[in-house]
Order: C-alpha cells, then structure tokens, then sequence
C-alpha cells in the first residue's frame, strides 16, 4: 500500500470513529433524528409495514450502488471500506457501559461537530458514510456549483419533513436545526480543505 492510499483510507478510519461515538453516545441516547438513512427507513416502515432492519439494510444496499454507479469504482471501495467501520465502530461504542451525556444542548453542539468532522474525513478523501451524502456527491459530480454539504442539508430536511407524521413536530424541529449546524460546520470544513488549509 502506498501512502497515497494509507493517508485516505486512515482518515476515513478515523472519521468513523468520530461519527460512530457521537451516534452512539449522544445521537441515540438523545433519540436526535438527522435525515439520514435511518430516519428514511423509519418513514418506509410506516409507509410499507416491512421491518425496520430490512429496510435500513436495504437503503444502505441501494446507495452503496449508487456509489459504484454515479461516484466510481474508487469511491465505491473506499465507502465500502467507512461502512463497515462506521458499523464496528458504532457497535462498540454503543455496547461500552459509559456516559457522556451533559444535556441536550451541549450534546447536541458536540454531536454536530463530530459527525461534521467524520462527514469531512470520508468525502476529502473520496468517500462517502454511505448514507444522504451518496446523492450529494453525485449532485455535485453532475454540478459542480451545488456544495455538497448545502445538499446534504437540503436532503436531510427533505427526508426530515416527510416525517413529520413519523415523529411529530418536535422532534422534526430539533432534526432540522441539527442538519443545518452539522452542515454548516461540514461547509466550512470543505472549504478549509479546498484552500489547502486542512488535510
């Protein structure tokens, strides 16, 4: 393996790693809801009655496709290769017997810029988590102008207001206020990295 390879594929390790704790440990336990993959699936659950598993399994299935279809064969191996972290990583980190919580406005300020930072880690180093940034990625292939963090915002509110009935206005609310933070920090990130200023 040459360092060209080593350098991405170690961050998009430690991307995960950020991503996974902050899901795990502050995401889940605040029941905080992003639009992402699994929200949609909670949405089709409602819509199809088919099991949450099969359809979370499923969507995933249907964007890593689309990452070897629209995004290519590199990206695909690579996003392979954040999926299966982030899934060890988050099990791990679920299963450990610690806390971390503060309140929901601190938890909530410390989940956006983690999973902000394991957002940054997989896509500047062309990959993706696997999850709404797989259509963002491929927007912005398509249309260069479109930013992919201001994309994966809009996609994440999509997802957020069809399931308005899933979780109801408040929970909606804080989905939506979390995307837009976590995408902003993602921006800002992007941006660094695209003048040379972050690896």
């Amino acid at each position: 393996m040459t360092k060209e390879r080593l350098v991405p594929l170690g961050k998009i390790v430690v991307g995960n790693v950020f991503m996974a704790f902050a899901y795990a440990k502050w995401m889940k336990p605040n029941t905080i809801i992003n639009g992402g993959v699994t929200s949609l699936a909670m949405i089709l659950e409602k819509i199809t009655k088919l099991p949450l598993l099969y359809l979370t399994n499923g969507v995933t299935l249907v964007l890593l496709a689309s990452c070897y279809v629209f995004l290519g064969k590199g990206n695909f191996w690579r996003s392979l290769v954040s999926s299966v972290c982030y899934m060890i990583l988050f099990s791990l980190f679920y299963s450990l017997p610690f806390e971390v919580r503060v309140n929901l406005p601190v938890d909530f300020i410390f989940a956006s810029l983690f999973i902000a930072i394991g957002y940054y880690c997989c896509i500047s180093s062309d990959a993706s988590t696997v999850g709404m940034d797989v259509i963002a990625l491929a927007i912005h292939k398509r249309s260069p102008q479109v930013r992919v963090a201001i994309a994966i915002r809009y996609i994440n509110f999509l997802v957020l207001g069809m399931g308005l009935l899933t979780y109801g206005w408040l929970a909606v609310g804080v989905g939506i206020a979390f995307s837009f933070l976590n995408s902003y920090i993602l921006n800002v990130l992007l941006l660094a990295h695209e003048k040379g200023s972050l690896l």
